[in-house]
């Protein structure tokens, strides 16, 4: 399966096109690919994982839902500056700074013995967390409007590709280590250095220096800044886009794993293998179709399948059967939860701190994890053509000097949303129940599909498109 991932991605980026511009430069863009994705390993790892250590601590939905906000709020505040400081001085050291930040939050989560800790660990990376959207500024000094969804693709790609491997290591850490829900972030911590190491000794600047501060009398993102780029006649309206489909996708994100424990009684080893699947289709579609969609098709109609299949899935999952599968044992998982919130030692079941409401094993089957396992398709399809697509969007849609800015103006709308998604969302699984949060993001989804058909208008780079200028209208 990983065999196959990888040969769909080499051969995305190195496959011939009709017309030589739409090619990838494979010598650049792989340095930017392995970085992102060896930096990401270290994510992906402890993401199945994070929301159940918490509730091992005696952590309620809410309680989770603050936690899973804290690395983007904090993000928030240090992505958009450090994407202005990378316009300025270069990519590298941007890269360099941000990953040192992101090795230090996660070896202080390994450490964590108390839930405090958690949260500090989060707001440490998240402060510094500025690679993804520094490598998609590294990529677009590489690629070509022709390109560039397919070259911002493989940065989704690497994440999806990450989705999979990550867990899997996830999974391996735990059942040598007893389930001991420390261990992952040691080695996610590894994972981190080597990014570091790749940056150093293998990453090759993108930006010329006669570029760098070209935009410096601009100040670094703030508050009015993006105000003022939600008014910008090109990408106002997609920067709207990028945050209100991620006060879905974020909280979905962030809340899955207690939805999966919630409904179906999945461990973190159960969560790491749910990951993995959202991790395989992500790989075909950002590694392999995203560009080939967009070239045929256009970003603006991706956007709206995106958006519409994110509706559906969204909403088929909040209907997933309460039926753990065949092999769950309620008093086992309350003995895995409580070794990790006692240091690795199990306590007795009856003792178990957890807040999070978990199901009997008098129902046992498969039908239930069948059931979300169909839903996810739609979800991961949805969430892998979107980001990508809106972000090529809009380094289409302004001047050269400003894509930078940008970006990080961008990354600050999807923190500020993924900030806020899982605080909302914790309290409406908390409140009503997790059945009505999703059903709440299916309508979330399908209002702003409704809203982007009537709004999201042809733009100059579908003039640019051969098949869009014979086929495509405007709206």
């Amino acid at each position: 399966m990983l065999l196959l991932a990888w040969c769909v991605i080499l051969r995305n980026m190195t496959c011939e096109t009709r017309d030589p511009s739409e090619k990838l430069d494979f010598k650049r863009v792989l340095p930017i690919f392995v970085i992102v994705l060896v930096g990401l390993l270290g994510l992906t790892i402890i993401i199945p994982l994070l929301p159940l250590y918490a509730a091992s601590f005696g952590a309620d939905p809410f309680v989770i839902g603050l936690l899973g906000a804290t690395y983007p709020l904090m993000q928030f505040i240090g992505a958009p500056i450090l994407g202005r400081l990378s316009d300025r001085h270069g990519r590298k050291p941007i890269l360099v700074i941000s990953q040192i930040g992101t090795l230090a939050g996660f070896l202080l989560l390994g450490l964590a013995n108390a839930l405090p800790l958690l949260f500090l660990s989060r707001i440490i990376d998240g402060i510094s967390g500025a690679n993804i959207s520094t490598a998609q500024a590294a990529i677009s000094d590489v690629t070509t409007e022709k390109n560039r969804t397919q070259g911002l693709g493989l940065i989704g790609a690497a994440f999806g590709l990450g989705f999979i491997i990550g867990p899997v290591i996830a999974f391996v850490t735990l059942a040598l280590t007893n389930n001991d829900y420390r261990a992952p972030a040691f080695v996610a911590a590894a994972f981190s250095l080597l990014s570091i190491l790749l940056t150093f000794f293998w990453f090759e600047e993108t930006l010329p220096l006669e570029q760098r501060g070209s935009n410096s009398s601009r100040a670094a993102v703030s508050l009015r800044s993006m105000s003022q780029a939600l008014r910008h006649p090109s990408v106002g309206l997609l920067l709207f886009l990028i945050f209100a489909q991620q006060l879905a996708f974020g909280g979905f994100e962030q809340l899955l794993s207690i939805f999966t424990l919630n409904r179906l009684g999945l461990n973190a080893s159960g969560n790491a293998v749910i990951f993995v699947f959202v991790g395989v289709i992500l790989v075909a579609v950002q590694g392999g179709l995203v560009g080939r969609w967009s070239r045929a098709f256009g970003d603006r109609r991706l956007i709206f399948a995106g958006l519409g299949l994110l509706a559906a899935g969204l909403s088929l999952i909040a209907f997933t059967p309460r039926q753990p599968p065949p092999w769950y044992s309620q008093a086992g998982l309350e003995a895995e939860l409580n070794s990790s919130a006692t240091g690795g030692e199990a306590t007795a079941p009856a003792s178990t701190s957890t807040a999070v409401p978990l199901p009997d094993d008098t129902n046992t089957g498969w039908f239930g994890l069948l059931w979300i396992l169909g839903a996810l398709i739609p979800v991961a399809i949805g969430g892998g053509v979107l980001q990508p697509t809106i972000n090529s969007l809009i380094t289409k849609r302004v001047a050269p000097v400003e894509i930078g800015g940008m970006l990080g103006i961008s990354a600050a709308f999807l923190s500020a949303a993924n900030a806020l998604a899982p605080v909302l969302g914790g309290a409406v699984f908390q409140a009503a129940g997790p059945t009505v949060l999703f059903l709440l993001w299916g309508a979330l989804m399908a209002a702003l599909l409704f809203a982007a058909v009537r709004r999201l208008t042809p733009g100059r780079e579908e003039s640019a498109e051969p098949g869009l200028a014979r086929g495509g209208g405007a709206h």
